[in-house]
């Protein structure tokens, strides 16, 4: 099932024994167009106030509601390593995060999510140990995070690319504003463009991520291969409704028209 990233801000993250905290933004993947993190702030019974929860931790079936449930203990996310949501999420720290979780690397493997297409957890236990030993295991992976150069940074905030500006092959089209996911791979489908800054008539549009070229972070630019005239003829989109197979068939349809006269 499709759904808007801007329903799942907001909503309240469930632990096993209580509430953890609400969703303010996700982290995707900028070369897979997956969602890799949900950005949750913890509140007031966090000194931390934001912790990282992954796709593996969440239960399914998500539901329509504003309540979302995972595998997780109150404690465990309390132990969890350290995130400054202000900087940068290098692998390193996504290697201490999701190892202290007991998740897969979800880059090895193949798949999307390591070895399969879904945010499944092996059935192994996590090494986080109740008795507060895992404050140690933070201690030495701090340690370890020191010694370890930076690697290519791929994850971005769907806050933060919220409002970037698209470019046709031939101008501007209109400004992000909002995400299409899969709820459960996970996988970012479509971006949602308001067109009403360039059109007088203008409306809201999907474009495929498969159809986007390159994002310039420097600029808060996106660039897709499709022209002004495509996104014109491409059926309107408007927020909450169901996205059916019939209207995602007219609206490839209509975009790989372009593609195959281009």
């Amino acid at each position: 099932m499709l759904r808007a990233v801007n329903e799942l801000n907001g909503s309240t993250i469930n632990a096993s024994d209580g509430e953890i905290g609400s969703i303010r933004e996700a982290y995707f993947d900028d070369e897979a167009w997956t969602i890799r993190y949900l950005v949750v702030d913890a509140g007031s019974w966090l000194a931390r106030r934001d912790v990282l929860i992954s796709p593996y931790s969440v239960k399914q079936p998500l539901g329509s509601g504003k309540i979302i449930d995972v595998a997780l203990t109150r404690e465990q996310v309390k132990m969890s390593p350290d995130i400054d949501t202000h900087k940068p999420v290098s692998r390193q720290h996504e290697r201490d995060t999701l190892g202290y979780y007991g998740h897969p690397m979800y880059w090895l493997g193949g798949g999307l999510w390591a070895m399969g297409a879904y945010p499944m957890v092996p059935p192994l236990a996590p090494p986080f140990v109740e008795n507060g030993s895992g404050a140690r295991e933070m201690q030495e992976a701090a340690a370890r995070r020191q010694q370890v150069p930076e690697e290519d940074l791929h994850l971005r905030s769907t806050d933060k690319v919220t409002g970037y500006d698209i470019q046709a092959t031939d101008d501007s089209i209109g400004h992000v504003t909002d995400f299409q996911f899969d709820d459960e791979s996970w996988t970012i489908r479509y971006l949602v463009v308001d067109t009403s800054h360039w059109w007088s008539s203008g409306k809201k549009v999907l474009i495929p991520t498969d159809r986007i070229e390159r994002i310039d972070w420097t600029e808060s630019k996106v660039f897709t291969d499709l022209s002004r005239d495509a996104v014109k003829a491409s059926p309107e989109y408007n927020d909450g409704m169901p996205l059916d197979s019939d209207y995602e068939t007219r609206l490839h349809e209509s975009y790989d028209r372009q593609r195959h006269f281009a």
